[in-house]
């Protein structure tokens, strides 16, 4: 097992100012409601994200900060709700009203170059509070700016995209959307390929509400054992899995398993079943993995508009029993994986919206949770500002979201010897993490009969 992130250079930032950017124009005054995906407690936190640029010799003389800043100004415009604040209402119903003030932008210079940063481009950053400094009052849901970004010029020519937005207002897809436009009108254009829509009634509850489906993902579940550990406490680290890992993952299931189940559905079958041995909970405990399926793409489960900015998912959980998901061979948690999301259909998430609005909004079960998001082709690597495609894009620290330390993000990841693979950052209590590193080492030196593993590629 060998961390790639051993040696790192100390980071020096030199930051201006925070200053707020409004749309270039005048935008309407009124207030939009968010729909009741998009307002659920479990989607109330900031999504921070970072986007590493190389020197592009086409873009010598042009800043990277005043072509951003510029282009942010333009993009707000048509995007002019995140310019605005967000504000709750009865039964805690999110609405923005569209002031104009603005969104949060920071100018910074860091004395590094890209190529000294090394391999510690993949979270967990050990630079997130330099590259993306949280302005005093800036990180609540109320009342606060939508967005924050800081772009960060490196002396190589280089320069670092850092966002953090607000995950009531979009999922990864939708931000995806609004970065592209901005990428568009850094290089000039006047109105962006695809015009966003708002249309968030498409995920209001029907009226009168009914929940007509299991949702196990919203249990309310107490701690009586004090499992929940803060985020700050848990040992990071991230892992990649490329083609040899996810092929030796593969032989773990009975070969017709294998062939119907996506890379996806074995991956997270394979992390939620070791993760469980690694925590040791008694054999008896409800352990839940909720993984994100979105209305969009493939399933299309519900017709939405092109441009569609929204919140588009839900998170259907699968429910075991430690013991048995310790005990019983991989391809039982991986049929768990494949039945809970099979479960997902437009009257599923018609459901899920109406339990919004019957239960006040709750939160994810936290307790003995496992969250996991596919962001692989989300697309944050194909945003481009001019200066060509990212050479990382893509979450900034794993643990973070609806459940602390709980939520893993899978990322799209090339290593060194340029294969292809998932990256996927995890946080676990310290010999939680022990625990976990030496089942899946062991494991994958078995099946590839290797007497080395590159797991692990970085670690904080």
């Amino acid at each position: 097992m060998q961390s790639l992130a051993t040696s790192l250079v100390v980071l020096k930032v030199n930051r201006c100012e925070p200053e707020l950017i409004k749309p270039a124009k005048p935008t309407p005054h009124e207030f939009k409601l968010l729909s009741d995906i998009d307002d659920q407690e479990g989607l109330r936190f900031q999504f921070p994200v970072m986007q590493f640029y190389r020197n592009n010799p086409s873009m010598e003389g042009k800043d990277p900060v005043k072509v951003i800043r510029e282009a942010l100004a333009k993009t707000l415009v048509f995007y002019y709700p995140f310019a605005g604040r967000l504000k709750e209402g009865p039964n805690r119903k999110l609405m923005v009203e569209c002031t104009g003030e603005g969104i949060l932008f920071i100018e910074a210079d860091a004395e590094v170059t890209l190529e000294q940063l090394g391999d510690a481009l993949p979270p967990p950053s050990f630079w997130l509070e330099e590259l993306l400094f949280d302005v005093p009052g800036s990180s609540g849901m109320l009342d606060c700016p939508l967005l924050l970004i800081q772009v960060t010029r490196l002396e190589c020519g280089g320069f670092i995209f850092a966002l953090r937005f607000n995950h009531t207002m979009s999922d990864a897809q939708g931000i995806v959307q609004f970065l592209t436009t901005l990428g568009e009108m850094a290089s000039g254009v006047s109105a962006p390929s695809i015009p966003p829509v708002w249309e968030r009634h498409v995920f209001n509850a029907r009226d009168p509400p009914r929940i007509t489906c299991s949702h196990p993902e919203y249990d309310e579940v107490p701690d009586t054992k004090g499992t929940m550990i803060p985020l700050h406490e848990m040992v990071h680290r991230s892992f990649f899995f490329g083609p040899s890992e996810i092929s030796a993952i593969r032989k773990l299931v009975p070969p017709d398993l294998s062939h119907g189940s996506t890379t996806f559905e074995i991956l997270t079958a394979f992390l939620w079943k070791y993760r469980t041995i690694a925590v040791q909970p008694e054999a008896s405990e409800e352990m839940r993995l909720m993984c994100t399926v979105n209305a969009r793409g493939k399933y299309n489960l519900v017709e939405l508009p092109a441009g569609y900015y929204g919140n588009s998912f839900v998170v259907p959980a699968a429910v075991a029993a430690a013991g048995e998901l310790s005990r019983n061979p991989l391809g039982y948690a991986l049929e768990l994986v494949r039945k809970a999301k099979e479960n997902v259909t437009e009257e599923y998430i018609r459901s899920v919206a109406s339990l919004m609005v019957i239960k006040g909004r709750p939160q994810f079960t936290v307790v003995r949770a496992l969250v996991v998001s596919d962001l692989r082709r989300a697309g944050f690597q194909e945003v481009d500002f001019g200066w060509g495609k990212a050479v990382y894009a893509g979450v900034a620290r794993g643990g973070g979201g609806a459940i602390p330390g709980a939520t893993s993000f899978y990322n799209a990841f090339t290593n060194k010897k340029g294969e292809n693979g998932v990256m996927i950052p995890f946080c676990l209590p310290a010999p939680a993490m022990d625990k976990f590193v030496e089942e899946l080492d062991g494991m994958l030196k078995r099946k590839n009969g290797e007497t080395k593993s590159q797991l692990i590629i970085s670690s904080l």
